[in-house]
């Protein structure tokens, strides 16, 4: 039997889910979010930097704001709460990215024994990001 992995969902991928007009994911990542054995995570801080970049006029959103905890539970995404553990975490070994959002996404991880699942090529070189075939 195949135990439970927890996946976190960077900002672009929960973006990718909720917007149908965006690109399509890669098969791997497609298949990744699929997978039952698989636990998908949004945190609120990904939340919060859609809400920053939707208020700065910057990112336009396939449904308001407020939907989207609620579009999220219909696609079997759970939005966590950042926690102070979180904010206090710091990801081992050290990110090479210096984005406030991508740093606590990578301490969240830390902290709930997560894997990020992420595009981002600065952030898919870290141990805690998700690698296709890896579990």
């Amino acid at each position: 039997m195949n135990p439970t992995v927890l996946l976190l969902l960077d900002t672009h991928i929960l973006l990718a889910l909720v917007d149908e007009e965006l690109e399509p994911l890669p098969p791997h990542i497609d298949e990744t979010l699929r997978d039952p054995h698989h636990s998908l995570f949004a945190s609120a801080v990904s939340l919060w930097e859609i809400a920053i970049k939707h208020r700065l006029g910057k990112l336009p959103l396939p449904c308001p704001l407020e939907e989207w905890p609620e579009v999220l539970s219909t696609m079997a995404v759970t939005v966590m709460d950042i926690r102070p553990p979180h904010v206090l975490a710091e990801a081992d070994p050290l990110p090479e990215t210096k984005d406030p959002f991508d740093r606590l996404l990578l301490a969240i991880c830390e902290c709930e024994d997560m894997r990020l699942v992420t595009l981002d090529k600065m952030l898919l070189r870290h141990p805690l990001a998700w690698h296709w075939g890896s579990a």
